[in-house]
């Protein structure tokens, strides 16, 4: 059986929960970027405040029914 590299399992998959030391070139990647550059910016205070919109609606309609 070939060598696996500690940053897979038995079978040779990536399991996900990689540490930074574990032999891998990479650790865990953020899932934002943590200096978003200005396009990106707008596009998530976009998508923020069609994320806020739709909560207050959802807690106005959840008050108002009956």
């Amino acid at each position: 059986m070939p060598r696996v590299p500690p940053c897979h399992d038995a079978a040779g998959r990536d399991p996900g929960g990689v540490r930074a030391g574990d032999g891998c070139e990479t650790g865990r990647m953020p899932v934002l970027d943590p200096n978003p550059q200005n396009g990106q910016k707008k596009m998530l205070l976009v998508f923020g405040a069609f994320l806020a919109i739709f909560v207050i609606i959802g807690i106005i309609a959840s008050i108002a029914s009956p």
